[in-house]
């Protein structure tokens, strides 16, 4: 008998990672789920209370997720407290380690004396997760998916910048759909996505963006709309990614803070994104990522169905439908990681 397919599938944003173990002939509805903290989010807990105990820090493990764990290592710094860490921990923190530097970190290349407290960073703990769903007779299966969100490193450049030219070469590429996953081929400058390849080999790997767009296309509403054109919008803990698909392919892609949108300034952009109306470098002077558009796109009239989803969807209420694949929005980028393995399963077997 052939065995039946498990995939566990891991979106990890920066409040929480979102788990899926989905098996094969199972209901997903009964698939096993959980939404943990992120990594970055626990381990900036642990440095907050490092920083009220008076401990140094010596961060060792690989490149990870920043924002909440680099905002409380700057607060560690600054109240006169020690923070050394491998180059390879590190560049959690920045790419270019002389700003890693100058911030007040000390890179080392092994653990220093004395009483240090090490946090291990990364972005996948499958140890804690095999043990956590041990209690209750789960096991982990073989094959993971990972979606992060990954700047890619950028040193001496805007990372900003240099994320939104890595969306700008996969519309140029033909920007469909079924390109938004990797497994051996990885941009050699996704380092975070690499890094994950260290805690899990052979791991699927996404942009939590794309796993969210992908997801949000298996709602039945929205899934239902696809051939005629949808405007896809995923509102973030931290990044507003809008895309417009029809068909398999993606047509424009807009990536905009989400601190910096309130419901207003959000409906404004993406009424005018769906006109071709803006521009990259206003996107960037705004202090977001940028705004693309395939030559040839569809007419606007096409991306009049707004389907949204993302855990600040709340800025988007009124704007478009709220997508819930499987019922479940916050697993969106989970299933989106499920559909885009088992798709690029089929792929390989029919080629």
């Amino acid at each position: 008998m052939q065995n039946k397919m498990a995939i566990l599938a891991v979106d990890i944003g920066a409040g929480t990672q979102d788990i899926l173990l989905y098996e094969e002939g199972k209901p997903v509805e009964n698939c096993t789920k959980m939404v943990l903290p992120s990594q970055t989010s626990i381990m900036a807990g642990r440095v907050i209370q490092a920083t009220a105990a008076g401990r140094d820090l010596f961060l060792s493990g690989h490149l990870m997720g920043g924002g909440p764990l680099v905002r409380a290592l700057k607060r560690h710094i600054s109240a006169g407290l020690k923070v050394y860490a491998l180059p390879s921990a590190a560049k959690t923190i920045r790419d270019d380690l002389r700003q890693v530097e100058a911030m007040g970190v000390q890179i080392v290349t092994e653990r220093p004396a004395g009483d240090c407290l090490e946090l291990t960073l990364r972005d996948l703990d499958l140890e804690s997760l095999g043990r956590a769903l041990g209690f209750f007779d789960v096991s982990l299966p073989d094959v993971v998916a990972v979606a992060v969100q990954d700047h890619g490193e950028a040193v001496g450049r805007s990372n900003r910048r240099f994320r939104f030219e890595h969306w700008e070469r996969f519309l140029e590429a033909g920007g469909r759909l079924n390109g938004l996953i990797y497994r051996e081929n990885v941009p050699p400058y996704l380092t975070r996505m690499l890094a994950v390849r260290e805690d899990a080999p052979g791991a699927y790997l996404m942009d939590t963006g794309a796993a969210a767009i992908r997801g949000a296309l298996l709602d039945p509403v929205v899934g239902a709309r696809r051939e005629d054109g949808v405007l896809v919008v995923n509102v973030g803990n931290q990044h507003v990614l809008a895309a417009l698909v029809k068909g398999e392919r993606i047509w424009g892609i807009f990536e905009h803070h989400t601190g910096l949108m309130n419901q207003e300034k959000l409906k404004d952009y993406l009424a005018r994104f769906v006109r071709g109306e803006v521009s990259n470098e206003e996107v960037y002077e705004d202090g977001g990522h940028g705004c693309a558009f395939v030559s040839g796109a569809p007419a606007p009239e096409c991306f009049s169905f707004t389907a949204i989803t993302g855990p600040q969807r709340h800025l988007a209420a009124d704007l478009g439908y709220f997508a819930v694949p499987y019922g479940d929005m916050m697993l969106s980028g989970s299933f989106g990681l499920v559909a885009a393995v088992k798709e690029m399963w089929d792929s390989n077997f029919h080629s």
